[in-house]
């Protein structure tokens, strides 16, 4: 696999919750770390997720904010 994208990170589907035109993917990329991305019926079916199966989290942003509590 090769993806312009520099953040990629391999996880695990640990959910598929399907609706009528999405579905929701649950990834874990780490113990207790989730990632949820919603992606078409179709591209889901396609990918032949599943429970279990390994994949990747791919993203693609061209802006990535950073917040800190003003209290701190």
């Amino acid at each position: 696999m090769k993806v312009s994208a520099r953040n990629v990170l391999k996880g695990t589907v640990k959910a598929i919750v399907p609706g009528a035109v999405n579905a929701e993917v649950i990834i874990e990329v780490a113990p207790g770390v989730e990632i949820v991305s919603i992606i078409t019926k179709s591209s889901a079916e396609s990918l032949q997720l599943a429970e279990g199966k390994e994949v990747y989290a791919v993203v693609k942003s061209s802006d990535v904010m950073v917040a800190v509590d003003e209290h701190d």
